[in-house]
């Protein structure tokens, strides 16, 4: 158990770093539009080679697909009820939509890295590389959006320090219910984390790193899938 707390908390502790870093200073909006694009391009490949092929490898295609249609429609209207509660309408800052994603992509990305260590395959280097390098631009572009919009620095901080604890939790959680967990569960996981991250990349993510950065937020999408692929790769 300590072994799946202390690679949970090293996987989730880049969201904490993100959001510190955010209040240091006032980034401009290019900075944070490639930060983004960058951890898209990252998480497109974690979504790529670590979740969704290796939950077809261990659980199938079925219980991959029942886990990106469970894991997409649980960010939509988590989103949605996001948007209503903070009268965000439209386009709207995507700080607290980067947020609500983290943690829906977050718990079971974590949840797969504690089932690894249970079964004997130890925790994925590529998978909690990629986690954590795709974790602090997110936190940072949520973080300079939220403060953008008038959010305290105490507020952001403590929203991406309740986040990381959740997830370093749902790491431990992983870990104990291993024992129970069949390759079909697994696979339900995996296609969750991926569902949840496809829906937020679209609506929040990358659009946002389009119209902060520019043109060259393509280059840096690219860029950032080409290091995580070259980590799963390597792995």
């Amino acid at each position: 158990m300590l072994e799946a707390l202390l690679w949970g908390a090293i996987a989730s502790s880049s969201l904490v770093l993100g959001a510190w870093l955010a209040t240091l200073r006032r980034w401009s909006d290019a900075v944070v539009g490639m930060v983004l694009a960058f951890g898209a391009g990252a998480l497109i490949a974690g979504v790529s080679f670590e979740l969704a092929e290796a939950g077809v490898t261990e659980g199938g295609p079925v219980a991959v697909g029942v886990g990106l249609a469970a894991g997409a429609l649980a960010y939509f209207f988590a989103d949605r009820a996001v948007e209503q509660r903070s009268g965000r309408g439209g386009g709207g800052a995507s700080g607290v939509p980067l947020a609500v994603g983290a943690l829906l992509d977050g718990v079971p990305e974590q949840a797969v890295l504690g089932i690894g260590l249970a079964t004997g395959d130890g925790v994925s280097l590529a998978l909690l590389v990629a986690v954590f390098v795709s974790n602090l631009p997110e936190s940072v572009g949520s973080s300079a959006d939220m403060l953008g919009d008038g959010r305290s620095r105490r507020f952001v901080l403590l929203l991406w320090i309740g986040v990381a604890a959740v997830c370093t939790l749902a790491a431990v959680a992983g870990r104990a219910i291993a024992e129970v967990a069949s390759p079909t569960l697994t696979g339900v996981v995996d296609g969750f984390a991926a569902g949840a991250l496809l829906v937020m990349l679209v609506d929040a993510m990358i659009s946002e790193a389009r119209a902060k950065g520019g043109q060259v937020a393509g280059l840096a999408t690219v860029v950032g899938f080409a290091a995580a692929a070259a980590l799963s790769l390597l792995a």
